[in-house]
């Protein structure tokens, strides 16, 4: 995601005008400054990430970048409690309907409530912020209805009701994902790499471990800076979630093969396989997005793989897919979605979102699996993916691709990967990992395979 922005010392006049309200109802000191300041910053931030004109992430990147005498602690606190609004916004706003101030003041002090130490508590809120937001966490959850416990929309809770253990599913989205790393084989072994990280994180609040299903993943307890890490920058690892890395391993390609990621996106699953084809053969990334590709060219680059072939599409009927009809043993397609699989690292999506676009999502991915089918040669795989919990964009697209087209098959799931997580296959034989069963963001995936 893009994040620019430009820089502007002075604040805004509806930022000066909170402070001026904060002040003139609490009769702070100057020595409690500091506090008013960071519930003026998450209030500042939520007003414009509340429009949902652009991504959160995003938009805090432009704050930061705009307020650049903000500490890394700082920064870290309003990062937090944004992101704790964005989670349980529908219930916030749901206890704000009592409470003095502005909506976005009320969310800001339920945001730092929920986030903060008891310390820091009484330096940021007021006494009648604090008493507030301490009511409201006191409500015991079970007794709101389901869309307001766990803060989704109606359309989204109805999504979650069509799965097992739903609340299950629905609290786990409502916590903070860890930071997930896969080890490129071309570079290093997962237990050297992991006892470098271990050896490197010792002594700080950081933690490294394996990851239980990918034999190439390193899970990380915290958020350490990586990117400042010479293991990242020469390309021994690369930031992607287990459940992801377990995608590469339902395509399973081979050394020498022609291999088709048909959405690459930023490249995290196609250097996945470009690591498993030991770079060779003949990898396409292809993505309808140049500015993606092009970011994702300095991960190739680090990768050491030769093997990746970007490609810039128009749609998925480009003239550039045609030239490969029937020629590539495997075919990935990491449809794009929802993402609502990812709300644990993307909260703002579930706002972000509604039906119709769902509809036109829905629409777009069935024919992307169509124009994909056509470069699978007879005896290929296909693998269709999303990182979406929906029916609407998993089974039901697969269901409906099946009845038109009779030359493909369903593989089990369970064969195809290292280690199968618990309860993640189907009786059909498709894979679906959650956050709450398996520690993974949540993934779709159905393997097909092309009659020979």
């Amino acid at each position: 995601m893009n994040k620019s922005g430009t820089r502007d010392r002075t604040k805004p006049s509806g930022q000066r005008q909170s402070g001026r309200r904060l002040g003139k109802n609490t009769g702070k000191s100057s020595s409690d400054s500091a506090g008013s300041r960071r519930i003026e910053q998450v209030s500042e931030v939520l007003k414009q990430v509340l429009t949902w004109q652009q991504p959160a992430d995003v938009l805090l990147s432009k704050y930061f970048r705009a307020n650049p005498a903000m500490g890394a602690r700082d920064r870290a606190q309003v990062a937090e409690a944004v992101f704790d609004v964005l989670r349980h916004l529908r219930r916030y706003r749901h206890h704000a309907q009592t409470g003095s101030g502005s909506m976005e003041v009320k969310l800001a002090a339920g945001g730092l409530f929920a986030t903060l130490d008891e310390s820091s508590r009484q330096t940021a809120l007021t006494p009648d912020q604090l008493a507030w937001a301490s009511h409201s966490e006191q409500i015991d959850p079970a007794s709101l209805p389901f869309g307001l416990r766990f803060s989704v929309p109606d359309w989204i809770e109805a999504g979650l009701k069509q799965l097992p253990d739903p609340e299950s599913y629905a609290a786990s989205l409502l916590q903070g994902a860890p930071v997930d790393l896969r080890v490129n084989l071309l570079k290093g072994d997962r237990h050297s790499v992991l006892e470098q990280i271990q050896a490197q994180l010792q002594g700080s609040r950081f933690a490294a471990e394996a990851t239980p299903y990918s034999p190439e993943g390193v899970r990380l307890t915290g958020h350490p800076p990586i990117n400042r890490w010479q293991l990242f920058a020469d390309g021994v690892i690369e930031v992607q979630d287990e459940g992801s890395q377990l995608l590469a391993h339902l395509v399973a390609p081979k050394r020498g093969e022609m291999v088709i990621d048909f959405c690459a996106g930023a490249g995290g699953k196609t250097l996945a396989l470009g690591a498993m084809m030991r770079s060779t053969g003949r990898l396409y990334a292809f993505d309808v997005s140049a500015a993606r590709l092009a970011r994702a060219k300095p991960r190739f680059a680090r990768s050491g793989l030769s093997n990746i072939h970007p490609v810039v599409i128009r749609h998925e009927r480009d003239d550039r897919v045609a030239r490969l009809t029937g020629k590539a043993h495997r075919v990935l397609v990491d449809a794009p979605c929802t993402g609502l699989g990812t709300l644990r690292r993307n909260p703002d999506l579930k706002w972000r979102q509604d039906p119709e676009q769902l509809a036109r999502l829905c629409l777009e991915q069935a024919s992307i699996l169509i124009q994909a089918a056509k470069c699978v040669r007879p005896g290929g795989r296909l693998v269709y993916a999303t990182c979406s919990f929906l029916r609407e964009e998993n089974e039901a697209q697969i269901e409906q691709f099946l009845e038109k087209h009779p030359e493909f098959t369903l593989i089990n799931a369970t064969e195809c990967l290292p280690v199968c997580p618990t309860n993640a296959v189907d009786e059909s034989g498709m894979l679906r990992l959650r956050p709450d069963w398996h520690g993974t963001d949540g993934f779709f995936a159905a393997v097909l395979q092309k009659q020979a």
